[in-house]
């Protein structure tokens, strides 16, 4: 059986926790940050976690997270 290959840009998006839930980074903090507030760019900043709908297509992305 041949290797199965992760998707690249998978790889860069996502990393696992310690009970196997995956964490993502949020979006929109990279430009236009002058009309958001203080308060929301410090928690777009934050990690999250994929969604449990997610979870499985991510998780096909990257079979040995």
């Amino acid at each position: 059986m041949p290797k199965m290959k992760s998707i690249s840009g998978a790889k860069k998006r996502f990393k696992a926790t310690g009970s196997g839930k995956i964490k993502r980074k949020k979006a929109f903090k990279s430009h236009i940050l002058t009309k958001k507030s203080s308060k929301r760019k410090r928690n777009l900043g934050k990690s999250d976690l994929v969604h449990e709908t997610n979870e499985k297509q991510v998780k096909k992305m990257l079979p040995y997270l």
